[in-house]
């Protein structure tokens, strides 16, 4: 369980480095006179966004497989990289 827990949080910290996400974050932080309600703000918005996908994952794999949920999402990481350097999203 505990190879479990730092496998996550190394995916999920290197994912998010330098991402919009994060950008916009320090962006918020920049403009506001106080900094924890934008650190509480956003890190309360990735463990709620965090559960929502392993809630989800927990429904769909009893009706997709894995392999289907995993290919998916790499087709769809792949259109929203295109779309992205077409300047489209």
């Amino acid at each position: 369980m505990f190879n479990i827990i730092i496998t996550t949080f190394w995916i999920v910290f290197i994912a998010e480095l330098g991402d919009k996400t994060q950008l916009q974050t320090m962006l918020l932080a920049t403009r506001s006179k106080s900094l924890w309600p934008v650190f509480l703000g956003s890190s309360l918005a990735l463990v709620l966004s965090s559960f929502l996908g392993v809630c989800a994952s927990t429904i769909l794999t009893k009706y997709i497989s894995p392999h289907y949920l995993q290919t998916g999402a790499g087709v769809v990481f792949i259109v929203i990289g295109v779309l992205t350097l077409l300047g489209r999203m």
